[in-house]
């Protein structure tokens, strides 16, 4: 170009080129087809030739384009990309003007969002609760991008051995929230809480059991059965309608009242763990259950509440714990169906439907069209016999304790 770089000479230029700065090496005015105008720097690093922008002209007037050439000519001097600290520079700057939010807050968003997958609230008030107790003492007020490998190691050494698997759920659960964090870009990879290629090099191996729920001898049932009957409580009445119906604990302390019909009791598929509707034939004792746990709460949505609020598996633990028996609440399916094997000429594939197992053969599967219903009631009724045929002794009970309400 012209020796003159004067305003009124760059503002004329029009030929669509690159114009360079005589008097700065380097500094070339480009000018585009749509006649706009931008400073370029350019400039060899490491070998590779680097196109530099410093803005448009005529926003950016020459005396401010030298400027900026000479200051990234500095840093060239000194070894350094002028576009790759600038970039480091913006990156730094976005980082502070960005909201920060802190691992709790963000937990809690991701359980608001995965809420909809979970049967009932059980999972949800696991993740809260395990997070709570031992995430968020070390991490939960740090934000999402600030956390590191050492912070999850300093969560799980503690209970990695004793606690094995809540230490693994925490881990997990951990991953799922950062590895959301990532996708949305408020931090950036890779996970800290990585099990596989990661935290497996860090954290010691250990054998995980392979322990079943404990269960009650099916001998055993009628004597607590007969002892629950005596309390007056919602948490006896819950109780003993899951060991009449052998369901999952979260299918009858979660029943609503829409789900019985008559004397069925038909469990939404939202609600089973194969994600299938499921229907329980109900006998006598089950419906007076339904009628006593009514008159508690009238006007609740549910067949077992207080208050409109339902029990937590935890609650129904409790009371067996209270009551010194040693035994799961879901031990009581296994109870059942030792029952049916032992003492009945009831089918497997019988018991099997009652306890809304799925079936692991796909053939079998396609060609199994009938519910069993009317099969699985007299099984049932023979099972409620069995179960309300003991008297008042509880000689399986190791102590006596007072009626309480639970």
């Amino acid at each position: 170009m012209k020796k003159s770089t004067d305003i009124r000479t760059l503002k004329n230029l029009s030929k669509p080129t690159r114009y360079g700065i005589p008097d700065t090496r380097g500094l070339h005015l480009w000018v585009r087809k749509d006649q706009s105008k931008f400073w370029i720097f350019r400039f060899t690093h490491l070998g590779k030739r680097y196109d530099m922008s410093l803005g448009s002209f005529p926003t950016i007037q020459l005396c401010e384009a030298r400027e900026k050439t000479m200051s990234a000519k500095r840093q060239l001097l000194n070894g350094i990309n002028p576009i790759e600290a600038r970039r480091l520079k913006f990156e730094h700057l976005r980082q502070q003007t960005r909201k920060v939010i802190t691992f709790r807050d963000y937990a809690i968003q991701r359980i608001e969002k995965m809420r909809p997958k979970w049967k009932g609230n059980a999972h949800e008030a696991e993740w809260r609760r395990t997070l709570e107790q031992h995430a968020n003492p070390i991490i939960g007020n740090l934000s999402v991008d600030r956390i590191n490998t050492d912070h999850v190691t300093k969560i799980l050494e503690p209970i990695w051995s004793t606690k094995h698997e809540t230490a693994r759920r925490v881990q997990s659960r951990i991953q799922i929230v950062l590895s959301a964090a990532i996708t949305e870009g408020l931090r950036e990879g890779p996970n800290p809480a990585e099990w596989k290629g990661h935290l497996e090099n860090l954290i010691p191996y250990v054998r995980r059991s392979t322990a079943h729920h404990k269960a009650l001898a099916y001998q055993d049932v009628p004597a607590l059965m007969a002892l629950l009957n005596s309390k007056n409580s919602l948490t006896s009445l819950v109780l003993q309608f899951i060991i009449l119906n052998a369901t999952r604990s979260s299918e009858s302390a979660f029943a609503r009242r829409e789900e019985i019909d008559g004397d069925v009791m038909t469990v939404a598929a939202e609600r089973m763990k194969a994600g299938q509707p499921h229907q329980i034939p109900l006998c006598q004792r089950s419906l007076e259950i339904i009628a006593e746990a009514r008159k508690l709460d009238p006007d609740s949505p549910y067949v077992f509440s207080k208050k409109g609020k339902c029990l937590t598996h935890t609650a129904l633990g409790g009371l067996l714990k209270y009551l010194n028996i040693q035994a799961t609440v879901h031990g009581f399916r296994s109870s059942f169906r030792d029952w049916v094997s032992e003492e009945t000429a009831h089918t497997p594939e019988v018991a099997e439907m009652a306890l809304a197992h799925t079936i692991r053969n796909k053939v079998e599967a396609a060609y199994r069209r009938g519910n069993l219903l009317q099969r699985r009631r007299v099984m049932m009724c023979e099972w409620e016999s069995f179960c309300l045929s003991a008297t008042r002794s509880h000689e399986v009970l190791t102590k006596r304790p007072e009626d309480v309400v639970c």
